[in-house]
């Protein structure tokens, strides 16, 4: 029945003139095409279509049967002969039709398309989409790109595999999906390559441009969030794959330097909204971030590139994406971040980074960002890593910039633990200063007396939380009593000596009173805890504890005279700590007395 219709209304159609087609036959044609499809005549239909006599009749009215035939081909199983007819029919549509109609026919489905069947929709029309797309002859860069930005738009959404098993699974098909992309846009890429000498042709420098947007796109995705590494058992790593070939495409259209190095000299459209002005920035900074992990730290495209650059150079050039990679919270991200700024720092030799590339604004910024990974970031080996990758910084840089950062990093990181961590840091400059032949005048004398002015002292006095900024406290003292027992009085080679008053002043009796009154505090506390414990009817009574304005799970007791006394030993400890630290300045002042 279908069948016969079908045929009635070709027959009607075969005397008419191409102008003379009618709205109603296009209608008319498209439910009966529709029908023999549903009712398992495709094999029939394709005959219909393989007719030359219909030849004119296919060309305008056949882009109408992609929506029921994409239908189709998903409702037969892949061994299905009716399948395979479906197939075919989609491969004579793109052959025949009237390019134009076709073209917006396929790009319907693959924007109509959704959720699981996504990549399934993607990889079944690519194929027919580039034969249509070599065919136009006015428009092809323009509908190039758009098929892109339309592909790439509908498989954003989807969560891209991250572990091994997701990468083998591959369940939504995106890993074979984004390399079916690559091979479809490789025409195109050719076309570009072979009339790169006339590229002032308007059209080949617009499909260049098309191509390009689609690069930095698949920078952004699905490559910023892909796991990149080599994994063991899977030979070809569909992203590393996936990845070489994105590669492969900017240098071949000669893109892959000046992305890199001239990026910040590169044009932006000009949006008269603000806030799209932005987003364009941002992801155009994600995508060279990402660009930039890839060449330098999984090396694609290494082999091609001019090796005249020096360490500090690329490091200087990678700044801007080390901050984008560091500001972002995702554990790929960031672990690309850090990858890419170890990886730069690895190139130099310590102490051969000059003072004045901290006058960057990125180079200020980045250990900034890397203070925050290390004690905001939830996932431990990447806080692990952000301070090994801090050391390696503050390793390459000359005294003059050691000493310079040191003071950046004590002002602005406000975290008691990253401040003893610098502190340690300048007493093993100190000790260098004092043991080499060299004469470092940025860790002696007035420079370091400047220095030690951030380092003894307590942030706010007598009334310092003890307890929250005891590593800072502890690595003080710690750093004092160094520099006491190491330089004598009579050589003062640090300038200690000239400015221990102001140091008792500042710090030694600030600390005195702040200990005595938070011991006092605390043995109440825990007093009072022992009383209500006594007068409870259970020790299990439990209460609620804030901390920094979040509530923290319930404590008995038990658990808080744990917490205070806890607490007590650190006092304790720095007490015993301050107290050699006077006992050594004492015993020094009176032996030089004794000298003189």
């Amino acid at each position: 029945m279908a069948v016969d219709e079908l045929q009635a209304i070709i027959q009607r159609c075969q005397i008419l003139e191409e102008a003379d087609f009618k709205g109603e036959d296009f209608n008319l044609f498209q439910v009966a095409g529709q029908k023999c499809l549903e009712d398992g005549y495709a094999a029939q239909l394709l005959e219909v279509i393989q007719n030359e006599k219909n030849k004119v009749i296919v060309k305008n009215m056949g882009w109408n049967l992609i929506s029921p035939l994409v239908r189709c081909i998903f409702m037969y199983k892949q061994e299905d002969d009716k399948r395979e007819h479906c197939l075919k029919i989609l491969d004579q549509l793109a052959q025949l039709c009237n390019p134009k109609e076709i073209f917006l026919g396929l790009l319907e489905q693959i924007e109509q398309t959704s959720g699981e069947q996504v990549c399934q929709t993607v990889m079944l029309l690519l194929q027919p989409l580039q034969t249509v797309l070599l065919k136009l002859q006015n428009k092809k860069a323009y509908s190039v790109g758009l098929s892109l930005a339309m592909i790439m738009n509908q498989l954003t959404p989807l969560p891209v595999p991250y572990t091994k098993q997701q990468i083998q699974e591959d369940k939504l098909g995106l890993c074979q999906c984004c390399n079916a992309v690559v091979d479809f846009a490789k025409p195109f890429v050719n076309e570009v390559v072979k009339n790169m000498e006339k590229l002032s042709e308007y059209n080949d420098m617009e499909l260049k441009e098309e191509l390009l947007k689609f690069c930095m796109k698949s920078l952004k995705y699905p490559l910023l969030t892909a796991q990149l590494e080599q994994l063991e058992g899977i030979e070809e790593h569909p992203f590393r794959h996936f990845a070489a070939e994105i590669i492969d495409i900017l240098w071949d259209m000669r893109e892959l330097v000046p992305l890199v190095f001239l990026h910040h000299k590169g044009k932006s459209l000009h949006w008269e909204n603000q806030e799209f002005a932005d987003i364009e920035q941002k992801n155009s900074a994600d995508s060279l971030a990402c660009l930039s992990y890839l060449i330098f730290v999984q090396h694609f495209g290494i082999d091609c590139f001019p090796m005249v650059f020096s360490p500090s150079y690329l490091l200087q050039c990678n700044m801007t994406h080390i901050e984008v990679l560091l500001k972002r919270t995702e554990e790929s991200m960031l672990s690309k971040g850090l990858d890419l700024f170890e990886s730069s720092l690895l190139r130099m030799e310590d102490n051969s980074l000059l003072c004045q590339y901290l006058e960057c604004r990125d180079f200020i910024n980045v250990p900034q960002v890397l203070v925050k990974v290390m004690t905001l970031c939830p996932i431990e080996h990447l806080r692990k890593k952000s301070l090994n990758v801090l050391q390696l910084f503050i390793d390459k840089f000359d005294s003059e910039g050691k000493y310079t950062l040191f003071r950046c990093l004590l002002k602005t990181s406000n975290h008691a633990g990253v401040e003893g961590y610098i502190i340690k840091n300048i007493k093993d400059q100190i000790h260098l200063s004092l043991t080499k032949v060299c004469d470092n005048i940025w860790f002696r004398g007035h420079h370091l007396i400047s220095l030690l002015d951030l380092v003894l002292l307590l942030p706010e006095g007598a009334e310092t939380d003890l307890l929250q900024n005891s590593d800072r406290i502890m690595a003080s003292l710690n750093l004092l009593r160094y520099l006491v027992i190491k330089d004598c009085e009579s050589d003062n080679q640090t300038g200690i000596w000239t400015t221990l008053a102001k140091i008792e002043q500042n710090f030694l009796k600030p600390l005195h009173v702040g200990l005595n009154m938070s011991k006092a505090h605390y043995e109440a506390e825990i007093k009072s805890k022992k009383e209500n414990k006594r007068e409870a009817h259970s020790s299990n009574t439990v209460c609620a504890v804030t901390v920094s304005g979040e509530k923290m799970p319930a404590m008995t007791t038990e658990m808080q005279l744990q917490v205070l006394h806890s607490a007590l030993f650190t006092f304790d400890l720095i007490e015993s700590v301050l107290a050699r630290v006077e006992e050594l300045i004492e015993v020094k002042v009176k032996a030089g007395m004794d000298e003189n």
